[in-house]
């Protein structure tokens, strides 16, 4: 039989061959690997794994000649998929794109299982559940056991009973697989009174009630003809590792984002390599999906089970500045069981990592909201709002983010909202059009059968429920007899208001059978019931949704031009002919039902908005800007998490988003349901800055020429227009409070042995010095000046004064900490190196002084924002008490030739600071909305006045 593989011509192959030029060593390495040899590529990110895979396949097929219908190619994400497809088009043509297995896990198990399902005892017409109708049917069995549940002092939710389910699944067992104590507890012993009842049994009873509801809930999926998510991998691995013939047509196995896959997954790729040919890209740094099941052991497992497994590491990194990658392999490198490997960058050292300490949540989300002004306003309009990423470890910390920003007029979303196939109004008719497929899937007749309102009221479904599950046939089967009359005991208004609902069913079900298109479908099921009018009716936002109607019709449309040349391409995979291409409806509700974008993709991401999204929704992608608030302890890690190491990873993971500038804060008291708790910097962060505190700075970036230079360098974007930059500038300061009036943050210093004598002092490292790897001044002390008492963070009693100038505004915010002559290294003193509760600022409102003789030693700070300030520094960072001149115009921002101390006013009392006498405008701009847009500082109550 001749090849039907499309040809090439010359230019083509060669364009594609030429790519191979731009390659670094160990990816070209990692390109040209022995295809008929196991790999591991272990890539950091913005190390261009997708690069490296995408080309990887173009060379095996050009170079080697392996038909890429033989080629496997699995993802994690619809996203991932769509760009390896985009780029390998460009090197391959679309025709023989179009040939190659490509797509996520799920899907891959999908295509196949509809041709070969009877092999593993299910029909073709089997119907995707997705989540939200799995909670459903969980719920309806959580109140099914209700009695037992509240007898023995139980909470079950549908979130965490689905969630134990689905981790079994993911070991690849069943109920008798995987829970085997639940078959062993004997009635009697879980059925006593809960005063009876120890831990042990407690653990009994609910190991008892959930392997019933996982039984039970296997059931109603097969009953309902249909399969959830777990299921697809489930039943894929069963079909290939039972049936060799269903995978003879693989010939290499390529796996991306390896360190997430699960034990079922693992046994799928097994599955699919009988040739022992695998590429698999991933990177243990990144493994954060440890709370569903995935497993970085599966590295490890591979070596053994694929003899001669090389790995090949990627490490130069081309997104972030090597200041940002410093910081982040800090963090990451804490864990010494870690496979270690470097990052490097081909951008410039860069903006230090930025850290802030702040006195509430309230007061870390302003700053955040207007540095992200600041920013766009400094960059001359370079920096947009989608160019700002807020990364979260919970969405639960969005609320007072998105206030924040709001007040501030700037545009927000909140990464992985209400997905298009979520929305209800798809959701309805998807469910229309899956009772069309599938009669037994009652799910959807639930959804379906009162949209629009028809009056069938709940107890009328729980009575054709209850027949059906009697009769053993659908509920479908028996709204169709009582409108046939062939159950004559039901009451003719009931017949009534079913017939409409059948009638629709039938008429679909009619032009189905006739491999009527998805789209016209969908297009007569509108007019059937009225669809838009039932919308203008019920929906205040009808219109938007009248639209998102209209874009289902135009994914209908664009699957219903692919299914041919899918269902030629499953034919020849399988060696037989599939029933699918007479029923496209089949093809489209599964395209449907395992997409997670939607769409509308292209729209939402031209979107100018600043993006707030959780660490784990944001891997895999990249900002010019990453904020990443409330790096404290109990978020950071998880108060409730069980794997540490994977915390760590995470913070990694959020820090590598970053491209350009990246900033960490936290919070020293923060409001947890309802109660106020002291909050200290997260141990992830300590640790790393007590050994090296220049990994960090809490100097705001200045944005010199200079500055903006190597931002626009990284992003390759050109460099804003001075006078634009003036004007933006001017503009954010006539609008915009100032950041030191947002805040009082003041910095603690840790106790010192009593015995360390205090000999010098140092200023912390600006951002400006660390670009030049330079190190922080020291200086001799200075004795003749006033001090203020800063208590000591840690057990010890003795407390180190510091250089108070309380005339002066805080304007960069600095961090103060000393040194001793001691061996400990510069800037130790920044956190303990032992994690503590202890917060790296204090209010200076909440100081309490101690007398100067009372301490056993006194030392002088100086520091930045007490010295001499150059001219070039933009007026929002100056006040008239700090306008003194320098001696040299070419001394960089924040740090100066000499050290100059700066004397402090004298002070008449040791009192400590009065909160009502910080002097802190009003925000402006804002309105007073329910208390919202109230002053920081000071009295908010403008009747009475401030305490004099």
């Amino acid at each position: 039989m001749p090849s039907t593989e499309p040809r090439l011509g010359d230019e083509q192959v060669s364009a594609a061959l030429s790519l191979l030029t731009d390659l670094n060593p160990a990816q070209l390495k990692a390109v040209q690997y022995a295809p008929e040899q196991p790999v591991q590529i272990l890539a950091g990110p913005g190390s261009g794994k997708t690069k490296v895979l995408t080309t990887r396949i173009a060379y095996m097929i050009l170079h080697h000649s392996i038909p890429p219908s033989s080629i496997c190619a699995v993802t994690f994400t619809n996203k991932a998929a769509n760009e390896m497809r985009e780029r390998l088009t460009k090197l391959i043509g679309k025709e023989r794109t179009n040939l190659l297995k490509m797509g996520t896990f799920h899907a891959l198990c999908a295509r196949f299982l509809r041709i070969h399902a009877t092999l593993v005892g299910l029909d073709k017409n089997f119907t995707i559940c997705d989540a939200d109708e799995s909670k459903k049917i969980i719920s309806s069995l959580i109140k099914k056991h209700k009695d037992y549940v509240e007898e023995h002092n139980l909470a079950l939710t549908e979130g965490g009973v689905l969630s134990t389910i689905s981790k079994a699944k993911a070991k690849g067992g069943s109920t008798i697989d995987v829970l085997p104590p639940i078959h062993e507890i004997e009635r009697k012993d879980v059925s006593k009174q809960p005063s009876s009842f120890d831990k042990h049994n407690i653990l009994g009873a609910f190991e008892y009630i959930v392997g019933m509801i996982y039984d039970e809930y296997e059931r109603t999926l097969r009953r309902n003809n249909s399969l959830d998510f777990d299921d697809l991998l489930l039943y894929g691995v069963k079909l290939f590792a039972g049936h060799k013939h269903t995978v003879t047509w693989c010939k290499h196995v390529l796996v991306d984002e390896f360190q997430d896959t699960n034990t079922t997954q693992y046994d799928l790729m097994l599955a699919l390599a009988m040739h022992k040919c695998v590429t698999v890209v991933g990177d243990p740094d990144q493994s954060i999906y440890g709370w569903r099941s995935a497993e970085v052991e599966n590295l490890a497992k591979m070596c053994k089970h694929f003899r001669g497994t090389q790995q090949i590491l990627l490490e130069e990194n081309y997104r972030s500045t090597a200041s940002i990658l410093r910081t982040s392999l800090a963090i990451v490198a804490q864990d010494k069981t870690r496979i270690q490997k470097l990052l490097h960058t081909t951008h410039p050292t860069g903006s230090t990592p930025f850290l802030r300490s702040f006195p509430t949540e309230h007061a870390e989300a302003q700053f955040i909201a207007l540095e992200i002004k600041r920013l766009v306003a400094h960059m001359g309009g370079v920096l947009r709002w989608k160019d700002f990423a807020v990364l979260l470890r919970f969405n639960a910390l969005s609320r007072l983010i998105e206030s924040a920003l709001q007040k501030q007029g700037i545009p927000s979303e909140v990464l992985g909202g209400h997905k298009f196939f979520e929305r209800q109004e798809i959701k309805v008719l998807l469910a229309y059009l899956q009772l069309v497929d599938n009669p037994s899937f009652n799910p959807a007749l639930l959804r379906a059968a009162n949209v629009p309102s028809r009056g069938i009221g709940e107890k009328s479904l729980q009575e054709i429920a209850a027949r059906a599950e009697k009769s053993g046939v659908s509920q479908l089967s028996i709204m169709e007899g009582i409108c046939d009359g062939r159950l004559p005991d039901i009451r003719p208004v009931a017949k009534r208001k079913l017939a409409p609902f059948v009638k629709v069913i039938r008429s679909l079900r009619d032009l189905a059978n006739k491999s009527t298109s998805p789209a016209d479908l969908i297009r007569k099921l509108l007019d059937l019931v009225e669809f838009e009018d039932h919308l203008r009716k019920t929906q205040p936002d009808w219109e938007s949704r009248w639209e998102n109607v209209k874009e289902l019709i135009t994914f209908a449309s664009e699957v219903e031009t692919n299914i041919n040349a899918v269902e030629e391409e499953l034919s020849s995979a399988s060696g037989e002919a599939t029933t699918s291409k007479d029923n496209p409806l089949r093809l489209f509700l599964q395209a449907s039902m395992l997409s997670t974008e939607g769409a509308n993709q292209s729209e939402e991401d031209s979107k100018d908005k600043v993006t707030i999204s959780t660490c784990h929704a944001a891997k895999g992608l990249e900002w010019p800007v990453v904020m990443v608030p409330s790096t404290e302890q109990g978020t950071f890690p998880f108060a409730r998490s069980e794997n540490v190491e994977e915390e760590r990873r995470l913070l990694y993971v959020a820090c590598t988003r970053a491209q350009g500038l990246l900033y960490l804060s936290h919070a020293e008291r923060r409001n947890v349901a309802g109660l106020t708790k002291d909050r200290g910097v997260s141990p992830f962060i300590s640790a790393v800055v007590g050994e090296d505190p220049t990994l960090f700075t809490n100097l705001q970036p200045a944005f010199l020429p200079a500055d903006r230079s190597v931002i626009c360098d990284i992003l390759s974007r050109p460099l804003p227009n001075d006078l634009e930059v003036s004007r933006q500038v001017m503009e954010y300061e006539k609008t915009v409070q100032h950041h030191d009036n947002c805040y009082r943050p003041e910095p603690r210093v840790h106790s010192r042995p009593n015995d360390v004598p205090v000999e010098i002092i140092a200023n912390f490292t600006s951002s400006s010095a660390m670009l030049r790897n330079e190190v922080a001044p020291v200086f001799a002390r200075d004795t003749t000046q006033t001090t203020d008492h800063i208590p000591a963070m840690s057990g010890n009693d003795s407390t180190h004064p510091v250089t108070s100038n309380t005339a002066m505004a805080i304007s960069h915010s600095v961090q103060r900490h000393a040194i001793h002559s001691s061996s400990t290294q510069a800037g130790t003193a920044l956190f303990p190196r032992n994690p503590t509760n202890a917060p790296t600022f204090t209010l200076s409102a909440q100081r309490p002084s101690r007398p100067l003789q009372q301490t056993l030693s006194a030392r002088n700070v100086v520091t930045t924002s007490m010295l001499t300030q150059p001219a070039q520094i933009h007026p929002i960072f100056q006040k008239p008490n700090m306008n003194i001149s320098s001696a040299n115009g070419n001394v960089p921002p924040c740090r100066p030739r000499a050290p100059v101390v700066v004397p402090a006013p004298k002070t008449t009392s040791t009192l400590p600071v009065s909160p009502s006498n910080v002097a802190n405008p009003a925000v402006q701009g804002t309105k007073r909305r329910l208390g919202m847009g109230r002053g920081v500082g000071g009295y908010s109550n403008k009747k009475f006045k401030p305490p004099t």
